[in-house]
């Protein structure tokens, strides 16, 4: 298989280097980063959704146990056409792990980016890879992979640019082992949110989404946050835009190698949820506009 020399490599969007991999006999090319860490994939090869090609990120930390399940039932429903891990520098095995995956992008961050900083890169990379719909799959496997389809057809079939798979809807919350103090300040907190912000969701904090190309397109992620409000901040500033969002009932599970963030900082981010509706509510009330949109 020739290879063209590294002084013609291509560099993409988002700072990654590449070049290029042609089997004559198949026809076909493959991208190989250089710089980030990742494994080839067949970019012309896939199930194509509805014509649609269909992503599936990770943001990923310390997932070296639980990658593998996860990534097995994403790959089940015969849909994703590309899976892309960013790692946001494991302590553990996870960049080995993701790399022996067939079928998987992996970039690896240098330094700790934080959760929202993670998703940015995340996004970017499914966007330059060619992404139709993108859904974000948590590989610790908290979050059942067996919704993508569901998800991914309310987006092809034009029905919502954004949904989410949501742990209250269907009682599955306290059913899945969801700690009972977070469970009531979900609750409180979404119903003050859909009161400042006029929207009417189950639940803001749900880590199970999916969006689609023109909706990342549209979206200003620069005004974000790295941190774990980014998805709050994510869904105001969809709801600023005058998007709809979906939402499908979703089972989910707790355990010790899930991600969870302890009850001080579950505090800090409730209070920022808070902070991030209020600004929303003022600036709609004043006609201002508000720094996350």
């Amino acid at each position: 298989m020739p290879l063209l020399p590294a002084d013609q490599a291509y560099t993409g969007l988002g700072g990654g280097r590449y070049f290029f991999q042609v089997a004559e006999e198949f026809r076909s090319v493959r991208m190989v980063p250089l710089l980030c860490g990742a494994i080839s994939h067949e970019t012309s090869r896939g199930p194509m959704y509805h014509g649609k090609k269909i992503v599936v990120v990770m943001p990923a930390y310390n997932a070296a146990k639980t990658l593998e399940k996860t990534y097995a039932e994403v790959m089940a429903q015969e849909i994703v056409d590309l899976v892309i891990l960013v790692d946001d520098r494991s302590r553990d095995e996870t960049v080995e792990v993701a790399r022996r995956l067939p079928g998987v992008l992996v970039h690896a961050h240098e330094k700790n980016t934080g959760y929202g900083g993670n998703q940015k890169s995340c996004y970017r990379i499914a966007l330059e890879q060619g992404a139709d719909i993108v859904i974000m799959v948590h590989p610790d496997y908290q979050y059942t992979p067996l919704l993508i389809p569901a998800m991914a057809s309310m987006i092809a079939n034009g029905l919502h640019p954004c949904v989410l798979g949501s742990r209250i809807l269907g009682g599955y919350a306290l059913k899945g082992g969801m700690p009972w103090w977070k469970y009531v300040s979900n609750r409180s907190l979404t119903f003050a949110q859909n009161f400042l912000i006029g929207a009417k969701l189950s639940e803001y904090h749900t880590g199970y989404r999916a969006y689609s190309r023109e909706l990342l397109e549209s979206m200003r992620l620069d005004h974000l946050s790295d941190d774990f409000i980014f998805d709050n901040q994510f869904l105001a500033q969809v709801v600023w835009r005058g998007h709809t969002i979906g939402e499908v009932s979703c089972p989910t599970k707790y355990f010790a190698e899930a991600s969870s963030i302890n009850f001080r900082r579950s505090l800090k981010y409730g209070l920022s949820c808070l902070g991030v509706s209020l600004r929303f509510r003022l600036a709609r009330i004043f006609g201002t506009k508000p720094s996350f949109v």
